[in-house]
């Protein structure tokens, strides 16, 4: 079982100072990654900032219940990575439904333009494909999807044969 550790996003403990809660060093494109690769890797979600300081950032990155499908999904499989190039890394989680998660985490210090080849994933044919974090489907896409990674940002997928 995978088990990174705690949540430290929102307001967290400062250990290196008085111990009072403090911002999390984290951007909010870290902060969807960071909570993005502990859903694929089906790790316990327990969170370790304080709760009387969660604003909806933070809420919305800790409680999209799409993302958390991910996490939660009955089928109980692991994510893992499967590709990574240059800035690129690309982990995928296969789904109970016979859905498959999918994130592609760009680890640049620049926005980027990733694509997502099926062939690099294991897959062929046309995909449906959802939009996890905007809650938005994206359409249905033969061989491969091209979208814009913010810095350290990701874009957590969901992917469907598409009929």
């Amino acid at each position: 079982m995978n088990d990174p550790d705690y949540l430290q996003i929102g307001y967290v403990g400062n250990a290196a100072t008085t111990g009072e809660p403090a911002p999390c060093p984290l951007t909010p494109n870290e902060q969807y990654s960071y909570m993005s690769l502990w859903c694929l890797m089906a790790a316990p979600l327990v969170y370790s900032g304080d709760m009387t300081r969660l604003d909806a950032f933070t809420l919305n990155v800790l409680c999209n219940p799409e993302v958390i499908d991910i996490n939660q999904d009955p089928l109980g499989k692991q994510g893992y990575p499967v590709f990574t190039e240059d800035d690129l890394e690309v982990w995928t989680k296969p789904l109970e439904d016979g859905s498959l998660a999918v994130g592609l985490f760009n680890t640049a210090e620049i926005g980027q333009r990733c694509t997502l080849n099926w062939t690099d994933i294991g897959l062929e044919g046309k995909k449906r494909l959802r939009d996890l974090w905007r809650q938005k489907d994206l359409g249905a896409f033969e061989g491969s999807f091209t979208t814009d990674i913010p810095r350290h940002g990701v874009c957590l997928l969901r992917l469907w044969p598409a009929e």
